[in-house]
């Protein structure tokens, strides 16, 4: 009995240890949960599709999850659209055997739904763009997503021309001075070798080169052996004024036996780039010491991409000034030129002599700079001074000699 009552204060210690361990284990997410949460926005919602580029074959319907997220601190009710539907397409949300029109979704929470799309018979090759809208019951939070999805021919159509061409990435993205270079598998599904030919239809001024995977000389045909497949690398390069947009390039490989086609995309950004000078092209400015000087010079966007904002700097000697009027551009649209006020002023100890000022313009990813000699000279009230000094000493002199020629 009395080794019963020994254990017994054990006993209890052993189950207030466990549960103090376990207030501790389940107390800590608690306050990181709770830490967590002040971190966050206010408000915040988003919706993210699975992919945001899919290639499918003619006829057939697609399916991928869609999330949305809350990303504030507050419980959200979310309306669920649809902003465009391509045409000759049927698209839904939906969750389990429902259709969503809109979702709750907690704090720091996410649901996932399903996005299903199916096309009518008759829709063609081509790529279509889904997009769907997200927003708060009170419209105060918006988000979009969009989904791109790509149709080729099908599998039966190129199966039955005996070439299969497939691609892991049909759809490039990039500015329009860049090369954009793809790697397509053609498989020769014949049971003879065949030499095929191999050629494309591109946009106006658009060139494309085709290359054997690996290897950097360019060819006009291909050999492939009966049932065997090779790699080949298209690079196309986009015609340098192209517009943001996406372009199409038809890819040909045929043979007196067996054809196929397939079509790529290239996805064109926009891109920055600068022009800064004079109108008349001199880079030199005259200037007295402490006196303001000015020059007109332009700046021009000659990108395909717009420009939000054109910010200028200057690097001048030491207890210089340089303004520029407007101190910054708000806005400046592909091949748009707008003018500029600089106003150079030199120091008042400066010397007589040539100065260097940069001027530099920054705009997006670009920047220009432009470097201006300014000639300090004497203020001119100095200069007659100096003549006046001179003539009264020759005037001094001619008297002298007037004065002793009498003598």
């Amino acid at each position: 009995m009395s080794r019963k009552k020994d254990v017994f204060p054990f006993f209890i210690y052993f189950v207030a240890i466990v549960i103090f361990a376990c207030g501790v284990q389940y107390s800590a997410p608690l306050a990181y949960s709770s830490e967590k949460k002040k971190q966050l926005p206010p408000r915040g919602i988003s919706i993210a599709p699975e992919f945001t580029g899919i290639v499918i074959f003619e006829g057939e319907d697609f399916t991928m999850d869609l999330t949305v997220t809350n990303l504030g601190r507050q419980d959200e009710d979310i309306d669920l659209m649809f902003q465009s539907v391509p045409k000759g397409w049927k698209a839904w949300i939906k969750s389990f055997n429902y259709s969503v029109t809109g979702v709750h979704v907690p704090s720091d929470k996410s649901k996932t739904l399903t996005l299903k799309a199916e096309p009518d018979e008759g829709v063609a090759p081509g790529r279509y763009t889904f997009l769907i809208k997200a927003q708060t019951v009170d419209g105060k939070f918006v988000s979009s997503a969009r989904v791109a999805v790509t149709v080729n021919k099908k599998k039966e159509e190129e199966e039955s021309k005996g070439v299969e061409i497939t691609t892991s990435y049909p759809v490039l993205q990039g500015p329009p001075d860049a090369r954009f270079e793809f790697s397509l598998q053609v498989k020769n599904k014949t049971d003879e070798d065949l030499m095929f030919g191999l050629g494309y239809e591109a946009p106006k001024n658009w060139e494309a080169s085709f290359k054997p995977a690996y290897e950097e000389k360019y060819i006009s045909s291909l050999r492939i052996m009966a049932g065997q497949t090779q790699t080949l690398a298209v690079e196309v390069k986009p015609y340098p004024w192209s517009k943001p947009g996406e372009y199409h390039i038809l890819i040909k490989v045929d043979s007196p036996k067996a054809k196929g086609e397939t079509t790529l995309t290239v996805a064109l950004t926009g891109t920055h780039k600068l022009e800064v000078g004079t109108s008349n092209g001199l880079l030199s400015l005259n200037a007295l010491r402490g006196k303001e000087a000015n020059l007109s010079i332009y700046v021009k966007n000659s990108g395909t991409a717009p420009l939000s904002t054109v910010e200028f700097l200057s690097f001048k000697p030491e207890n210089w000034k340089v303004k520029f009027n407007p101190e910054k551009i708000e806005g400046l649209d592909p091949g748009e030129l707008k003018q500029v006020e600089v106003t150079i002023t030199p120091a008042d100890q400066a010397l007589v002599g040539d100065y260097s000022v940069n001027l530099s313009a920054r705009g997006g990813k670009d920047t220009k700079n432009l470097e201006l000699r300014v000639t300090v000279r004497s203020p001119t009230t100095w200069g007659w001074i100096g003549i006046g000094i001179i003539v009264l000493v020759i005037a001094g002199l001619v008297i002298l000699f007037i004065t002793l020629g009498r003598r």
